[in-house]
């Protein structure tokens, strides 16, 4: 049988590769940071590394390190089992009180992935009485978590509040409602209008998600995500997130929000029942990594710094960039081979970066997306600026 689906598999491969569209995995040979190296043919090159979600520069914190390192000595590798039979640690319950101080909600859950998060948060908590109204942009993970539920979906276009009413009206046929959205967008950086979508969610009844994957640690004066940024701490029913991106860059992920409702997950979400906890190194060095945020400001007042300065110079040089809030700067190229000949130059300029093309983002809708770090110094961005200006011109991006 196998000979048959091999003979599929590989003409799909190659209609792929003809396409432009074959993802390559590039070796690092180093740890995470805003300098790297890479395996190139067996040879370490050291590039500037603009395409890693560690925004805060914490994957390779000396303090997190030292943190994971004394609590696999104290409380072993791994927890070999799920929560509720003999998984849970003080270190698990201590992250959770964490994360759910740091977001003012009353409880929080604790998964190997936000993808899990999402992925098991809808199904335990609505019905076929029920309905989702969700951002037709939304992260996969948010999109594959409505799909194993069975409540009525509605989608509306992205942060469009005029169209999110109309669906919020039509979903009044339904006895909940749940407004789903991510807090970034993490292909374009724009932020979702959360302060809107709260007064759409009290006019019509409706409870509010949001995934702060790309947008906690970053967004808002003190890096406490879109509910800080338009003051609504502590007001939204369920915010999902991860310890993957600004929180140290390494797994697990989390919900957030009101007691019964992560009371009933802990109850009733697969992914949280059948899966083993994070180990014991990955709660403690999340842990750290909050009261490292809670000390000072330090980190995100940098990364704000350096996003205004690498997306001023970018779009002085001529780029297309889209709009962000974030410190995701999208760099837009439209075409899916040139965002890969793009991406190439770049990394032949000691620049490492990835071209985004379909299914990723829509048909032409190609681009390299830039991620800016606190652990970013300013030479590390004018030699990015310059290697973009270079790589432009010979594209033909740049007149």
């Amino acid at each position: 049988m196998y000979t048959e689906f091999q003979k599929h598999l590989q003409a799909e491969l190659q209609s792929i590769r003809e396409a432009g569209l074959y993802k390559n995995e590039r070796v690092i040979v180093s740890p995470q940071s805003s300098g790297i190296k890479v395996d190139n043919n067996g040879k370490e090159t050291e590039v500037i590394n603009f395409c890693a979600n560690n925004y805060l520069g914490l994957a390779d914190n000396p303090e997190l390190i030292k943190a994971a390192k004394e609590r696999m000595d104290k409380r072993g590798y791994g927890m070999a089992s799920v929560r509720f039979i003999c998984g849970t640690q003080d270190t698990h319950k201590q992250l959770e009180k964490a994360i759910s101080d740091f977001f003012g909600t009353e409880d929080t859950i604790l998964y190997a992935a936000c993808f899990d998060a999402n992925g098991g948060l809808f199904e335990p908590l609505l019905t076929d009485e029920d309905a989702i109204i969700s951002d037709a942009l939304n992260h996969a993970s948010i999109i594959d978590g409505v799909r194993l539920c069975k409540a009525v979906r509605y989608r509306y276009k992205n942060g469009d509040v005029a169209d999110l009413e109309e669906q919020l009206k039509k979903a009044q046929e339904q006895r909940f409602r749940i407004i789903a959205t991510d807090g970034v967008f993490s292909m374009d950086g724009n932020v979702c209008p959360l302060d809107k979508i709260y007064e759409l969610a009290k006019k019509y009844n409706a409870l509010v998600m949001v995934d702060e994957s790309h947008s906690a640690g970053v967004v808002g004066k003190t890096g406490h995500g879109v509910t800080e940024l338009y003051n609504l701490r502590g007001q939204i029913e369920i915010i999902t997130g991860t310890l993957g991106k600004a929180f140290g860059g390494s797994v697990g992920g989390f919900t957030t929000g009101r007691k019964e409702i992560i009371d009933m997950l802990r109850q009733r979400s697969r992914p949280y029942m059948f899966s083993n906890s994070i180990p014991p190194m990955i709660a403690a060095a999340g842990l750290k990594t909050f009261e490292l945020l809670t000390r000072d400001n330090t980190l995100q007042d940098r990364l704000h710094e350096n996003t205004e300065y690498f997306v001023t110079r970018m779009k002085a040089a001529g780029f297309d960039i889209k709009p962000t809030q974030s410190a995701i700067c999208a760099v837009m190229l439209y075409d899916a081979r040139l965002s890969q000949e793009f991406a190439a130059a770049l990394q032949d300029e000691g620049i490492y970066v990835t071209g985004f093309y379909y299914p990723v983002v829509p048909q032409g809708q190609a681009r390299i997306r830039v991620q800016v770090s606190a652990a970013h110094t300013k030479e590390q961005l004018d030699k990015g600026v310059a290697a973009f200006v270079k790589v432009g011109k010979q594209l033909g991006v740049l007149a």
